[in-house]
């Protein structure tokens, strides 16, 4: 252990020496996906991340024999302690050698780190709030990772379960198979439900026509969650935020919402076509030239990934998912998608879950956090 050097991220050059330290370990890993390096700058500068406005965020470098063998960021989320009374000390961008010694010097920092805030709880890989990435991956290492997914090789839950941490939540993911043709009890559902429910999917020939239902659909995502452990709610300056950074990048055929008689939002999903590749090819930069794998991704892809869904608790029983597959498969059929991927969902979430039931939908990756309760 005493050859283990921690230090604290202070420069900007610690700075890219954390963010690139992954992208140097998993170098020769075929199912490994960089981040956009700016955009991971852009997460520690509170002008760019309203979570650091009610959070605190510490960053650490490991080196053994003067090189970097590990990373790790320990926060602390004061409004989900404020309004959820949860106490925490949240770990996440946690990477590392297989080296049991380092392991042990990274997570002893968010032990060290809990202890001089009195809170007796870690738990982690995760971010600042519910829209960031979280979960160790415990199965499919050998699937290509996605952009909104953490990827880590297989020793790490290992690692963690070797120093006494313990599941604390589970997600699951799944693989379809993009429908050709729907199967006719959904489409006869969809109408049916449409007619009695009097709702429609909202049809956009524009861009800009999504931007009024932009804070409608993260109020229903509050509406969709809140019942789930440890949803903190989205504040007004997250939404904000996330409008003006990534809506502008989304494909109007991506998005479906369906409202009801008086225009009022009950349900949304998003998908985009899959960047992993892109994201590879670029290696972490969008200038000079990763801009036109992204562009090409966007224009000719097989492969979707589902983001993010709404329903809003009145109609989560009600076959409303029906509406939103059928609006899905005619815009993506057209694009030429064969496979939809779903993002991490909570293996609680049985309501999403019905979502996929009719399309033979494959698990093939499975997430959690670990959690140490400590005696302080």
């Amino acid at each position: 252990m005493g050859n283990i050097n921690i230090k604290q991220v202070v420069t900007e050059k610690d700075q890219m020496d954390f963010i690139k330290f992954p992208m140097e370990l998993y170098k020769n890993n075929p199912n490994y996906v960089p981040p956009l390096i700016n955009e991971e700058r852009n997460i520690w500068k509170k002008e760019e991340n309203p979570a650091l406005n009610y959070s605190e965020a510490k960053q650490f470098l490991a080196y053994k024999n003067d090189k970097i063998v590990g990373r790790i960021a320990v926060l602390i989320n004061r409004k989900e302690e404020k309004e959820l009374g949860i106490k925490k000390v949240r770990f996440g961008w946690l990477d590392f050698i297989d080296d049991a010694d380092v392991s042990k010097a990274l997570i002893d920092i968010a032990i060290n780190y809990a202890k001089e805030n009195h809170i007796d709880k870690i738990e982690g890989p995760m971010g600042f709030t519910n829209l960031d990435k979280a979960g160790m991956l415990t199965f499919g290492f050998d699937k290509l990772a996605t952009m909104i997914g953490l990827y880590n090789n297989d020793y790490y839950p290992k690692h963690l379960e070797n120093l006494g941490l313990v599941k604390e939540k589970e997600w699951v993911e799944f693989e379809l198979q993009f429908p050709e043709i729907l199967p006719e009890k959904v489409e006869k559902f969809s109408s049916l439900i449409a007619q009695k429910y009097k709702l429609k999917t909202l049809q956009f020939k524009h861009k800009k026509e999504i931007l009024p239902y932009v804070e409608s659909m993260f109020k229903l995502l509050d509406e969709t969650y809140k019942y789930l452990s440890t949803y903190t709610p989205i504040s007004d300056e997250q939404i904000k935020t996330y409008k003006e950074k990534y809506f502008g990048f989304i494909d109007k055929d991506y998005i479906t919402c369906v409202a009801d008689e008086n225009n009022q939002l009950v349900a949304f999903a998003i998908t985009m076509p899959s960047y992993s590749k892109a994201l590879q090819k670029s290696n972490g930069k969008l200038f000079p030239f990763g801009w036109w794998h992204f562009l090409q991704a966007g224009k000719k892809n097989e492969r979707a990934n589902f983001y993010l869904i709404g329903i809003h608790p009145e109609y989560q029983r009600r076959g409303v998912t029906s509406m939103i597959f059928k609006a899905i498969q005619m815009n993506l059929k057209n694009k030429g998608i064969k496979y939809l991927e779903t993002n991490p969902e909570l293996e609680e979430n049985k309501s999403v879950q019905v979502l996929w039931q009719d399309y033979h939908p494959v698990h093939h990756k499975s997430r959690r956090t670990y959690s140490l309760q400590l005696n302080n």
